[in-house]
């Protein structure tokens, strides 16, 4: 339990009942706002699991005496190279306790979880169980007690260079720090890049 949330591994979920009853189960989520968010879920995540590719989380509420699925997030292992040239003296410092530097590139290169996906269910409102902050909050506590055991003090994510993306992530301790441009067969997305936030865990 996080913050009174029940987090749900997925992989330990079809294992315990069974891969078809688990996409019966998912195929009641719902994310309007986010198509790419609702795809991953109903249709990929099941297999990234079995993959070691990721890891998705449900999070569960109890909701008028029953468990509700009120969003997840998906986990990944990630190394990026950081450009120092948007790093304030003091992220420097702190990054360069967990990074290597190459001067040549003047970057450094740091292995940090990836929150891939983070999205909330819209169906029959449970949307409004849960804030967008809380949720995120609580990806970034199940990444806190991964590095408890691996090390390391950031976690890392990509989004759409959008206001509303970017001040959501950034009122939740977030900082841009370089733009990565997308790949041919990243077509679900708008424009040309994503922005590539940083977070040190505290």
């Amino acid at each position: 339990m996080i913050h009174g949330y029940k987090i749900v591994n997925l992989q330990e979920l079809v294992e315990e009942v069974g891969e078809e009853f688990t996409k019966e189960y998912l195929s009641n989520f719902s994310c309007p706002i986010n198509q790419d968010v609702e795809h991953f879920l109903k249709d990929k995540a099941i297999e990234f699991s079995k993959q070691g590719l990721s890891q998705t989380h449900l999070v569960m509420a109890s909701h008028k005496k029953k468990m509700v699925l009120v969003g997840y997030f998906t986990l990944a292992n990630k190394t990026i190279s950081v450009s120092t040239k948007k790093l304030s003296s003091t992220a420097k410092k702190r990054i360069a306790k967990f990074a290597i530097y190459y001067p040549q590139i003047r970057k450094y290169v740091l292995s940090a979880p990836l929150i891939a996906q983070i999205g909330k269910n819209y169906t029959d409102g449970s949307n409004k169980i849960i804030s967008g902050d809380e949720l995120l909050g609580i990806a970034c506590e199940k990444v806190k007690s991964v590095q408890y055991d691996l090390g390391g003090r950031y976690v890392y994510l990509e989004c759409e260079d959008k206001p509303v993306l970017t001040e959501f992530y950034g009122r939740n301790g977030f900082y841009e720090f370089d733009q990565r441009m997308l790949d041919k067969e990243e077509t679900n997305f708008d424009g040309d890049y994503l922005v590539q936030m940083l977070k040190y865990l505290k």
